[in-house]
């Protein structure tokens, strides 16, 4: 089964900052305090780039997991694509679009996951809310970062 949801994010911030700061592990790190994300492995420091690689070593559920994504698509400043090549899911796929809207960035977040023991009812009612709060937590934290107060999330 896959299951897949998109987050939609508004902001004052320029697209460009935005975009750029998506791409970096010392942020999503920081916005992952509560899980005690790290970056063990690839590029573990700084902004991931096209065809590079970073392992993440994370306690979700009370319990230690090690995923490694890939950025399969970058289009600056307007998309980029990670994907898991090994870890917990049968499919885990981020695609984060950026555009300018009415004066405004519009950020939009699209995960398709696909757990390998979990069916489709269990990860509508546990994985994507869990995940969908952890993606608007990173995202709340993206904009503290860029001192962007959001104009609203959809």
């Amino acid at each position: 089964m896959v299951s897949s949801f998109t987050l939609v994010t508004r902001t004052t911030a320029s697209v460009e900052q935005l975009f750029e700061l998506s791409l970096s592990i010392d942020e999503h790190m920081s916005s992952m305090d509560r899980s005690r994300e790290r970056a063990i492995a690839g590029v573990t420091g700084g902004s991931i780039g096209l065809g590079e690689t970073v392992t993440w070593r994370a306690r979700h559920f009370g319990i230690w997991f090690t995923m490694t994504s890939k950025i399969t698509h970058l289009e600056r400043p307007g998309c980029f694509v990670d994907e898991q090549v090994r870890g917990p899911f049968r499919l885990f796929r981020h695609e984060h679009r950026f555009a300018l809207e009415d004066g405004k960035t519009v950020m939009v977040d699209t995960l398709t996951i696909a757990s390998p023991i979990l069916g489709r009812l269990a990860e509508r009612a546990i994985l994507v809310p869990y995940l969908r709060r952890l993606i608007r937590r990173r995202n709340e934290h993206l904009l503290r970062v860029l001192a962007a107060a959001p104009s609203g999330n959809a």
